[in-house]
């Protein structure tokens, strides 16, 4: 199915409601004329955002069938469209206040979400959404939506995925970034969903909304997108009927989804009952080699060696190296059990060297063959782990395992995965609720490509970033800060079809700026970065890779479809 969507980029104004109202439906009626059959409008278009209190904002809500949705409605009954917009909703019964998305077509109210992941402001007037994640199906297409907030977390977003959307309609008033913003970018992406943003712009209340709506295919190749000011855009989407991305989940080891383990203090809960303590904090310097291993043991281990003697010259504790740096990309040809010498002489090399080395390599076990990593230390053996979603070429050779597997050290708690694993947002949250500081990811991948960005007009205020950006949109980069942790990711250099290299170590807090990471862009290399898990004498956290902000707002009681087999 092929359909014709738009979006559109709005500055409402507050306190005129009906103002903003006209607008928007003007802006609707062009796109519709225009033959868009999806049209697209903001969080909170019909009022503006950023209210005091409930009492405030009281004379501008209104029930989700009320005169502006039979506003809209009209035009959906016109132009045979569907239309999806943000406002203050009331519920009728509870007289409870809502930051809601409703779906209009053309017989009316089609459904509504809810913002279930409230920003700072909407706990001034607004509770948290109790509609869950639904998927609305209609004659174009199965469409989800999101607010702001909510695409924050891979959860949400997976949620539509799983539930059988095609299109997520995701409707902001996203701030203090460049956008088009990588959170959205990813989630549609990552899910193979199309995704049509639609973000406000412009000031409101000393606050500097960031505009960039854009849309984006399925596969996340970005179809159209703006920077400031009022705009519509509109291209054509293809559906596909099936989503080939959600057969790499592995559902039935995902049950830590369900949990939240950042509750309570995670210095308390992780070391309840004296079993599991997280390491204790400090100050740490880690680090990550870019290179292309040879399909050649004995070579491998020199480089090997000569990447660790570099980084422990720089006061390095953690050193990651790619996917396959000991065995090479030979498949099983070159593969190793874990008693044959050359695994003995990594984990020897990390003792001399008074250094931990997280390699990757192909390995043999009895008739099995797996795409594995060590973690070798000065104690030796620390943590091995196999691949648990293997890419389509290595299934040709490898299984996959069954087990996460995380390893205290002296710098944090750091859990291991290789390169297609991060492809699949569950696995860095999995090991995030875990206790993860540190995730050490052995990589040799050359999607998703990184995305530049031009640079924007929009006045943000320093340090937020305002100029062109070549790896603003990086995957990595994402997966640190929507869970809160260290990503040290190890790729190889970039080849074309091979790898898009950019290896590097990447921080735990998305609102920071300027970014704390450290990069290997094209060739060979070594990148290190001094990381933090904060002050040992600390009651509390105080430190975000210890608190995990971002992870600790998590709603898993939304979450059962995404450990289930067939959720539909």
């Amino acid at each position: 199915m092929s359909i014709k969507v738009a979006t559109i980029q709005f500055e409402p104004t507050l306190f005129r409601k009906e103002e903003n109202v006209a607008r928007l439906l003007a802006l609707s009626t062009k796109a519709a004329r225009d033959g868009a059959r999806l049209i697209v409008m903001p969080e909170m278009a019909t009022t503006g955002y950023c209210w005091q209190d409930r009492a405030e904002v009281a004379p501008y809500v209104e029930t989700a069938d009320g005169p502006t949705s039979q506003a809209f409605a009209a035009v959906a009954r016109e132009f045979n469209c569907y239309l999806v917009f943000g406002m203050p909703e009331r519920d009728a019964v509870t007289d409870i206040y809502y930051n809601s998305a409703l779906l209009i077509g053309p017989q009316g109210l089609i459904g509504v979400h809810r913002k279930t992941h409230p920003y700072i402001s909407e706990p001034k007037w607004a509770a948290n959404g109790d509609y869950g994640h639904q998927v609305f199906e209609t004659e174009i297409g199965n469409i989800a939506l999101l607010i702001c907030m909510d695409i924050h977390f891979i959860e949400t977003a997976r949620l539509a995925a799983v539930g059988g959307a095609q299109i997520i309609c995701h409707i902001s008033n996203w701030l203090a970034e460049r956008t088009p913003a990588p959170y959205w970018l990813t989630r549609g992406w990552e899910n193979g969903c199309a995704l049509i943003e639609s973000n406000r712009w412009g000031w409101e209340r000393g606050v500097q909304f960031s505009g960039g709506s854009c849309i984006s295919d399925s596969h996340g190749k970005l179809l159209a997108s703006c920077d400031s000011g009022d705009q519509v855009l509109s291209a054509e989407l293809t559906l596909p009927q099936d989503n080939p991305l959600l057969k790499k989940r592995r559902p039935e080891l995902y049950q830590r989804l369900m949990t939240n383990t950042f509750m309570w203090n995670p210095q308390d809960f992780f070391g309840l009952y004296g079993n599991d303590p997280l390491p204790t904090a400090k100050d740490s310097t880690i680090a990550v080699a870019q290179f292309r291993p040879e399909n050649d043991v004995a070579a491998n281990l020199q480089h090997i060696r000569s990447w660790a003697e570099q980084a422990k010259a720089r006061g390095v504790e953690l050193l990651v190296l790619p996917e396959h740096a000991l065995t090479g990309y030979a498949g099983k040809m070159n593969a190793l059990a874990l008693d044959d010498a050359p695994i003995q002489a990594v984990i020897k090399l990390a003792m001399e060297l008074d250094i931990a080395l997280v390699v990757g390599f192909a390995e043999r076990a009895g008739n099995q063959f797996y795409n594995s990593v060590i973690l070798a230390s000065s104690a030796g053996l620390g943590a091995h782990y196999r691949q648990i979603h293997v890419s389509d070429a290595d299934k040709q050779w490898a299984s996959a395992g069954d087990q996460w597997v995380t390893c205290d050290l002296p710098c944090g708690r750091v859990g291991l995965l290789l390169g297609e694993d991060l492809l699949v947002p569950e696995a860095g949250r999995i090991l995030a609720l875990e206790g993860c500081d540190i995730i050490a990811c052995p990589a040799a991948l050359n999607t998703p490509t990184p995305l530049a960005h031009a640079g924007t007009v929009i006045p943000h205020s320093w340090p937020i970033p305002r100029g062109a950006d070549p790896y603003h949109w990086l995957l990595p980069r994402v997966r640190a800060g929507e869970n809160n942790l260290w990503l040290a990711f190890a790729n190889w250099p970039e080849a074309a079809g091979e790898s898009f290299g950019l290896s590097g170590v990447f921080g735990p807090d998305t609102f920071a700026f300027p970014r704390s990471e450290s990069k290997v862009l094209r060739d060979d290399g070594v990148a290190c970065l001094a990381m933090s898990t904060g002050l040992a004498e600390s009651a509390y956290p105080n430190h975000v890779v210890r608190r995990k902000d971002l992870v600790l707002m998590r709603q898993p009681h939304f979450y059962t479809p995404l450990v289930m087999r067939d959720p539909q």
